[in-house]
């Protein structure tokens, strides 16, 4: 019998403690998996629908993006991808009654936590100009209400239409077009705000922003290196993948500020040796650097490669590679004692990781936000790239480049064209196919878009999924925002955040989700999705939707773009709505690599789409080849008596989705506002575990922000670094405070000063 919602908020700053834990999964994580489903779910819901995730014949997690091997287990989920299924299969309902007993501003007082725990929206809800409830309202009326404030605008640009990463590659490819359609290239995504970095460094390095590897290529790689990144939490099944490598002879290298107990040891919860307890080590060396110290690590690297006779793969860089004269200048100016000071590392660490590289022939290097969300992401990921090309490890089996993504399809999303600076090509496709002239200025991403909010410039703000205000950085500023708008829309399957934080008038779009049947005037519907790696597969759902009064992410699309574009739009938005398969006949026609698309994704696990790079060590950059770089290294300093602090998830979380008050692997039960701080620098700052601190950000223009009432927590982090959750600690950065070329929100290095503070 599934569980009722709580009623009162747990207390988030007062957790137990106790020391962290140096192995992931195993039983421990099948108990705690079972009993969120089962109070979500109930007992057989659970059953039934936990066999259907990642199957073929199944639907695709609404967690991470990590793909599916051909061969799968009956059980091929993970912890995390549990609690993401339980939360959208709840038995729990937020039904108007619901909103009727709960103002705006008392759901304005309530944690995230608590609001996600309500269970599933079930009716299309409308908050009135200065009311403070939200009321029904009916589907037809939402979306008039969409059109009057659209054509109130006095242009396009004045709207916003953000995308969350879980949309299919049918509704996605719907909402850009009704995007542009209606004038606008304001597309940001959560891209934005997370591998954007990587796909700017990728596409000036190899010519395309997407990783070069498959998941058969983990398991053939002699080297893997995972650099800034938590499988164990943020992509449990990579962590079978890793086991698999391991069994092949490879070996890992761990690069991160925090010890993290899924890369130490993997007790596989599918195999007796998991079971059993015993379980597989899995990182060879752990090089425990400071925060924003990659790029250094790397260029060092790179000098030492360059210096060992015969280490570089002459032919490769010599047939495939531009700009190598410029980077050997700059790689063997690389210092031993700036490496240190910046890293953290002593040089036996290095010279033990140079003996891998070495050792390898096929190496592959990981990373996920660690490396994307600082100041000098993009370089540092150029020196990635760089390292790899010395040794020839693009284009070969078992080596290359593999950014790990977060949302089921966010890579799905950019490739459908969810993308504020698109390609004039793809713009060309678009207009030869549907017969209009798409807008060739490019739009506002994130962080743009917050300022455009804030100064009034823009007006109308749609989001498809997510939650905008608690995923966004400068907390404060962003609500504000949000606030100035004239109207907030939110398509959703749970009440979050953003539902709370509204314009002046807000409507919510309760939507199918990924476990549901979506059934349409020519019967039961499919989308697709595109894995981290570039799979491409179908998604079906097969429970019964959670209200009646549902729409699927494409219907809501189909029938806002007909009620506010009218006669002016020639494109079958009915037809796209009824069969979408239709849709996938038009991808087909625009998107390079989809051709044939709905034949193709018939086969049981789908496609792969086209690389370059990877399948034929062709570079489609400016110059032909792949490019090296030659950056100046950087790195973050912390002045005396300060730390460097990053922003990350705990283990009960997915991005803002907060399942739990418990982050096992790291020893905190019952809790979220907490600090986590080496011992020696607690000591040097006169703070006992146990304390209670503000964070205080600090930055060179003498502005400060201030996240109060946080528990200290005695943590073996880098020394100088300490880590807090977000969204609580989001407070803490600048909304200027981005990463160079790509724009996204620099949480990983922020300057801190911990201040005493008194328990309320």
């Amino acid at each position: 019998m599934a569980g009722k919602p709580p009623t009162s908020d747990p207390v988030q700053d007062a957790p137990d403690v106790t020391a962290p834990q140096h192995a992931a999964a195993g039983l421990t994580a099948v108990a705690h998996s079972l009993r969120i489903a089962n109070d979500q779910m109930g007992v057989r819901r659970t059953a039934l629908t936990l066999l259907k995730v990642n199957q073929k014949d199944g639907f695709d997690c609404p967690g991470c993006a990590w793909p599916e091997p051909d061969k799968r287990h009956a059980a091929e989920f993970c912890e995390n991808g549990a609690k993401a299924v339980a939360e959208e299969a709840t038995l729990r309902r937020v039904t108007p009654a619901f909103f009727a007993d709960h103002p705006v501003s008392d759901l304005a007082n309530r944690s995230g936590y608590w609001l996600g725990q309500q269970g599933r929206l079930a009716q299309p809800m409308h908050l009135a100009e200065g009311a403070d409830h939200y009321e029904p309202v009916t589907w037809q009326r939402a979306f008039d209400i969409i059109a009057e404030e659209l054509d109130a605008l006095t242009g396009p640009d004045e709207a916003v239409f953000y995308t969350s990463g879980r949309t299919s590659n049918e509704a996605a490819f719907l909402y850009q077009l009704f995007a542009r359609e209606f004038g606008t290239n304001n597309l940001p995504d959560c891209s934005n705000m997370c591998h954007e970095s990587s796909g700017s460094a990728l596409t000036e390095t190899i010519g395309i922003g997407k990783g070069s590897v498959l998941l058969e290529d983990l398991h053939k790689a002699d080297l893997i290196i995972v650099a800034g990144q938590n499988p164990g939490t943020n992509h449990p099944r990579m962590l079978s993948a890793l086991e698999k490598a391991k069994a092949g002879g490879a070996k890992i290298i761990t690069v991160n500020p925090l010890p993290e107990a899924g890369l130490e040891r993997f007790k596989n919860p599918q195999n007796a040796r998991g079971l059993s307890g015993v379980g597989t080590p899995l990182t060879d060396l752990f090089l425990q650097i400071r925060l924003g110290g990659d790029q250094a690590l790397f260029r060092l690297l790179n000098r030492l490669i360059i210096e060992t006779e015969g280490a570089v793969d002459t032919g490769f860089v010599t047939a495939h590679t531009h700009g190598y004269e410029e980077f050997e200048t700059a790689a063997r100016a690389a210092d031993w004692d700036d490496t240190l000071r910046a890293t953290g590392l002593t040089r036996d660490d290095i010279q033990r990781a140079l003996d891998m590289v070495l050792a390898s022939r096929r190496t592959i290097v990981c990373w996920a936000m660690g490396l994307t969300q600082h100041k000098h992401a993009v370089p540092t990921i150029r020196e990635i790239v760089n390292f790899l090309l010395l040794r020839g490890n693009i284009g070969r089996p078992g080596a290359g480049v593999c950014p790990v993504r977060g949302h089921s399809n966010v890579q799905g999303d950019r490739t459908m064209g969810i993308f504020e600076r698109p390609a004039p090509a793809f713009l060309d496709a678009l207009e030869k196919e549907f017969g209009f002239a798409p807008p060739r200025e490019h739009g506002l991403d994130v962080v743009r878009a917050i300022r455009a909010l804030r100064d009034g410039q823009a007006k109308v703000f749609f989001a498809m999924g997510g939650n905008f205000v608690s995923a966004t950085p400068d907390t404060d500023v962003t609500e504000a925002a949000v606030r100035r708008a004239r109207l907030t829309v939110h398509v959703s399957t749970k009440l979050n955040r953003s539902h709370v934080v509204t314009g002046a008038r807000a409507l919510i779009l309760p939507t199918l989700g990924r476990t549901e049947r979506d059934r349409q005037a020519s019967g039961d519907q499919f989308v697709t999705v595109e894995d981290s790696m570039g799979m491409v597969h179908a998604s079906r759902g097969r429970l019964k939707p959670a209200s009646p009064h549902l729409l699927s992410e494409t219907a809501i699309v189909c029938r806002l773009a007909r009620r506010a574009l009218g006669t002016r739009s020639t494109t079958p938005w009915e037809t796209f709505e009824n069969d979408y398969a239709t849709i996938r006949d038009r991808i087909a026609r625009v998107i390079p690599g989809f051709e044939d698309f709905n034949n193709r994704v018939a086969e049981p696990g789908g496609f792969t789409l086209p690389h370059a790079p990877r399948d034929s060590r062709t570079f489609p950059t400016t110059t032909g080849k792949a490019n090296f770089t030659a950056a100046p290294v950087e790195h973050p300093h912390a002045p005396e008596g300060r730390l460097l602090l990053q922003t990350l998830r705990s283990h009960d979380q997915y991005n803002t989705t907060i399942y739990g008050l418990d982050d096992r692997y790291r020893g905190i039960k019952n809790g979220r506002r907490v600090v986590l701080v080496h011992p020696d620098d607690a000591a040097e700052l006169h703070l006992a575990d146990g304390d209670y601190t503000d964070i205080v950000s600090e930055w060179t223009d003498g502005t400060e922000r201030r996240a109060p009432g946080f528990r200290v927590v005695h943590y073996p982090t880098a020394r100088g670094c300490a880590a807090a959750y977000y969204p609580e600690t989001n407070v803490l950065v600048p909304l200027d405070h981005t990463a160079d070329t790509s724009n996204t929100p620099a949480s990983k290095s922020l300057v801190i000063r911990l201040e005493a503070a008194r328990r309320a």
